[in-house]
């Protein structure tokens, strides 16, 4: 143990020790886990918007010109995404995994970056952008599959990404996107989506009741850079505080979850999870 986590080892990080201990632990992760990977999330540490606003379900469904806007800036943000690498709190995760100490994995995150690490038993509940799905046939295809064929439609396009938000779509003007050649489902023609869950859209029912019973087999629940600010996160931590299960909250700034938690921490993801992990038993 080092001397950073012996003297962190009281309050609640003691706590957060004390339930990763005890096994069958529960991780809630956001996108303030990914932040050191070098993917922003929607808010800072003081818990303020960002002015780019994400893509809603109503929007991109509705409009042909706002697909486009969203796929040229995707075209660019992908490429982002794509690049990064699992950091040290991914690394974490996993192998608290490895150990056996978790029941489970519920990302918010739409990265891919916890199987990255090696971390398994993951749910993510806001799918993943590493897929598309055919809005008409509900076909799925890899992520690389429509980056080639984009590329092959967009040859000589040219834009200058500015800033990618957590789902992949880059902050980018309406002008650059006008001429961006979209490209449709190659089984039938229809329009194409990320296979992820945009704002205004709901979770998959059968994925967001499978995540209840995770809740109600595990012993704890610890929330890993999330603000809680949606509903389908917070949702399970009002149900895990409602079973009497012990909640951990590691955060950079405050949540809408800290009223229900045992014990919050207010640190970087990176370095608190390699210090829990320091701080337990060495693997058997």
């Amino acid at each position: 143990m080092t001397q950073l986590t012996q003297a962190r080892a009281t309050g609640s990080f003691g706590t957060l020790i004390d339930v990763a201990t005890s096994g069958r632990v529960l991780i809630l992760s956001g996108a303030g886990l990914s932040t050191e990977s070098g993917i922003p999330d929607y808010r800072g540490p003081t818990g303020l918007a960002r002015r780019a606003q994400p893509m809603t379900y109503q929007v991109f469904t509705g409009s042909a010109a706002a697909r486009r806007r969203y796929w040229a800036r995707s075209y660019l943000g992908w490429q982002h995404i794509a690049r990064a690498a699992p950091n040290d709190g991914h690394r974490a995760v996993a192998e608290l995994s490895r150990r056996g100490l978790l029941t489970g994995i519920i990302t918010q995150n739409v990265d891919g970056l916890h199987q990255a690490a090696g971390a398994f038993g993951v749910t993510e509940l806001h799918g993943t952008l590493h897929r598309v799905i055919c809005l008409s046939c509900g076909q799925r295809t890899a992520r690389t599959e429509l980056e080639r064929r984009l590329e092959a439609a967009n040859r000589g396009w040219d834009a200058r990404l500015a800033t990618v938000n957590p789902d992949g779509d880059a902050v980018l003007d309406d002008e650059a996107t006008e001429s961006f050649q979209v490209v449709d489902c190659s089984a039938c023609d229809g329009a194409l989506k990320p296979d992820v869950v945009f704002f205004g859209e709901n979770v998959p029912r059968p994925r967001a009741e499978a995540c209840y019973a995770m809740v109600e087999r595990s012993r704890a629940l610890v929330v890993l850079g999330s603000s809680l600010t949606v509903m389908s996160g917070f949702r399970y931590v009002r149900h895990a505080a409602g079973l009497q299960r012990p909640v951990v909250i590691v955060n950079q700034g405050e949540t809408r979850g800290d009223g229900y938690a045992t014990a919050t921490l207010d640190a970087p993801l990176g370095r608190t999870l390699t210090d829990l992990v320091a701080a337990l038993s060495p693997p058997r």
